[in-house]
């Protein structure tokens, strides 16, 4: 699972978990150490901005799709559950 990349989908620009998201809360924080909820008020983004002081082309996008991979994750944890469950008796 560590084959996730987080990145804007529009013009590739890598977020470095600084600050740059601010909610309507008025909290700033980085959005991806959160998975898009606010820890100020509980606010669940589904949208992210690509911030434009950094670097970024200031474009909104869906949240999930700045995680590169994160389709390879799915199918390793449904692997994972998928699995047979076995269990050692006592005897």
């Amino acid at each position: 699972m560590d084959s996730i990349r987080i990145r804007c989908p529009k013009c590739e620009w890598e977020p470095d978990g600084k600050a740059y998201w601010q909610c309507s809360c008025g909290h700033k924080w980085d959005t991806f150490s959160t998975g898009g909820r606010c820890p100020a008020c509980q606010r669940v983004w589904e949208d992210t901005q690509c911030p434009t002081v950094p670097g970024g082309c200031r474009s909104w996008s869906p949240h999930l799709d700045w995680y590169e991979h994160l389709d390879n994750v799915v199918l390793e944890v449904k692997e994972v559950l998928e699995a047979p469950v076995t269990q050692e008796r006592e005897h």
